[in-house]
């Protein structure tokens, strides 16, 4: 049945409501990642505690599981990013410190410490999971 028949607002409704769906139904919520300790990870700020590298193996071998999932649920899960990056158009990227660095000196500006980039896509699900290589110190 076409929804010609409704008031303007009743159809306009209707359009935003389906709409609405298919962007909520987009992406997928994460798993236990196995042998991954998320709380000690959201424990430790931009790694200023040297935590977080402990954690690294078990994450890059589950890598492929963050794919596809919701930034509300990488979130959940890493906890807030240590910076956000704002691309053109929807896209971001997050950034998590896996290692101690300049950054923790003070107000936490970027360094060249190693990280964990996280890229949403357009309709903000995760399209690319990348990690520099861990500094000798840090393991």
């Amino acid at each position: 049945m076409p929804i010609s028949f409704l008031p303007a607002p009743c159809a306009r409704f209707l359009v935003v409501l389906a709409l609405g769906s298919l962007v909520m139904g987009c992406g997928h919520a994460l798993p236990e990642l196995p042998g991954f300790d998320a709380a000690t990870w959201r424990s430790d700020p931009y790694a200023c505690r040297n935590l977080r590298s402990s954690a690294v193996p078990a994450l890059i071998s589950a890598k492929e599981q963050l794919y596809e999932a919701r930034a509300n649920d990488v979130t959940a899960l890493l906890g807030p990013p240590d910076e956000e990056e704002l691309r053109a158009g929807t896209e971001k990227v997050y950034y998590y410190y896996l290692e101690p660095g300049t950054h923790c000196e003070g107000r936490h500006v970027r360094s060249g410490a190693p990280c964990l980039s996280i890229r949403f896509g357009p309709i903000g699900t995760v399209t690319e999971v990348l990690t520099d290589p861990l500094t000798t110190s840090g393991r």
